[in-house]
């Protein structure tokens, strides 16, 4: 898992059948001082983040199960919306 920082959306009419009713949303990831480190990816919305929110994302099997679609062609997974981040 890892934070990132959600910064637009997709809009795809045409997907693979598993990805129908899901929303996908633009992620930029984070380093430990939240700031954009890294790539961009697309990535299925599980609890309703909005643009700006910092997020939990998941990767991997544990997104499909996440999303209960263990049969999915997705790969990464927001499952969490973070209300504050503190460092030792």
């Amino acid at each position: 898992m890892y934070l990132a920082k959600v910064i637009g959306t997709v809009v795809s009419t045409t997907k693979n059948p598993s990805l129908i009713g899901m929303k996908l949303l633009v992620i930029s990831k984070l380093n430990e001082n939240l700031k954009p480190e890294g790539s961009t990816a697309v990535v299925v919305d599980t609890v309703g983040a909005g643009n700006g929110e910092i997020v939990i994302v998941s990767c991997g099997s544990s997104a499909r199960l996440a999303c209960d679609k263990q049969h999915s062609v997705l790969d990464a997974a927001i499952v969490g919306i973070v209300d504050s981040v503190e460092l030792a």
